[in-house]
Parts: C-alpha cells; sequence; structure tokens
C-alpha cells in the first residue's frame, strides 16, 4: 500500500472509530442500570431493531473466518454447517424462549437458579460462559486485528500482533462505555 492510501486508510478507520465511539457514548447515557435495561434494552426496541441485533450477533471476524475456513476446508458440508447451527439455534430459543418469559426471568441461569440450589448454577453458568466468551472473543480479536494490521499496511509479526492487542483494547473501551 502506498502512503497515501496508507494514510487515508488511517483516517477513515480514525474517523470511523471516533464515530462509533461518539454513538456509545451517547446512547450509553439514557441507561437506567436495571435487568431489564440491560437484558431486554427496557423493552423498548422494535421488532426491526430487534432483528438487526440478533443479525449483528452473528456478524462478527470469528464467525465469518470460521464459516468460510469450514466452506474452504470441507466445501458443500462446510455450508450445511453454516446454515445448520443457526437452525439449531432457532429451535433451542423456541424450546427456552417460552420458559424464561414464563418464569419472569431473563437467562436461562435465572430460570435454572429459581428451581435449584442457586450459587452452584450460577458458578457453573459463570464458568462456562467465560470459558467460551474468551474463546469466541480471542478468535475475533485475532481475527479482526489481522483484518485492521493489513488495512493500515502492518504486514510484521509484531505489528500485527500489536494491532491485535489494540483491536482488543478498543473493544474493551466500547464494552466499558456501552454496556
Amino acid at each position: 500500500m502506498t502512503g497515501d492510501h496508507q494514510m487515508l486508510a488511517l483516517v477513515l478507520f480514525s474517523a470511523f472509530i471516533a464515530v462509533t465511539l461518539a454513538i456509545t457514548t451517547w446512547v450509553s447515557r439514557n441507561r437506567r442500570g436495571s435487568a431489564e435495561e440491560f437484558y431486554a434494552g427496557g423493552r423498548l426496541f422494535s421488532p426491526m431493531e430487534n432483528g438487526f441485533a440478533i443479525a449483528g450477533d452473528y456478524m462478527s471476524a470469528a464467525s465469518f473466518l470460521g464459516i468460510s475456513g469450514l466452506i474452504a476446508l470441507y466445501g458443500y458440508d462446510g455450508m450445511l454447517y453454516s446454515v445448520g447451527f443457526l437452525v439449531a439455534w432457532l429451535v433451542v430459543l423456541f424450546l427456552v424462549a417460552e420458559l424464561v418469559r414464563n418464569c419472569g426471568r431473563f437467562t436461562l441461569a435465572d430460570v435454572v437458579a429459581s428451581r435449584m440450589s442457586e450459587r452452584p448454577v450460577r458458578i457453573a453458568s459463570g464458568t462456562s460462559s467465560v470459558t467460551v466468551s474468551v474463546l469466541y472473543l480471542v478468535a475475533q480479536m485475532v481475527g479482526a486485528g489481522s483484518l485492521v494490521a493489513l488495512l493500515l499496511g502492518g504486514t510484521s509479526d509484531s505489528a500485527r500482533s500489536w494491532t491485535v492487542v489494540g483491536v482488543g483494547a478498543l473493544m474493551v473501551v466500547y464494552v466499558s462505555m456501552g454496556g
């Protein structure tokens, strides 16, 4: 990448980060901090907005890299896998959503904790959630960091490593400002 293009990419990337951080900060000022606000957005989302939020969960670097890797390795079988987890997620959603709603809870761990001994359930659900999240986020940060390194012209291993760390730090900032 030439110097002019690299500078343009850096400026556009920085502008994108600044705009999204400003939006995140602006939206986060209206939070009340209740469980309903955290899990259900205060029940203020339209079905279209909720659909976009669910779609956004699937549009991540780990998902794109994982699915494209499966398709590259296994061809049509990899494509079926990408559709399979979406269909399985919908089936689980239909089976679990009504149970959670009827109990007046927000998470499956809340439902199980209300019916069993709360402390072991919370420890098990917290441990499994953190384990899965860390494994998922490491893949996502490496994928996103590598793509940003290519965008900004960093080709060395140290540039890629520092970009991965920078993207991870940026995600921490997003989460801390936006919830």
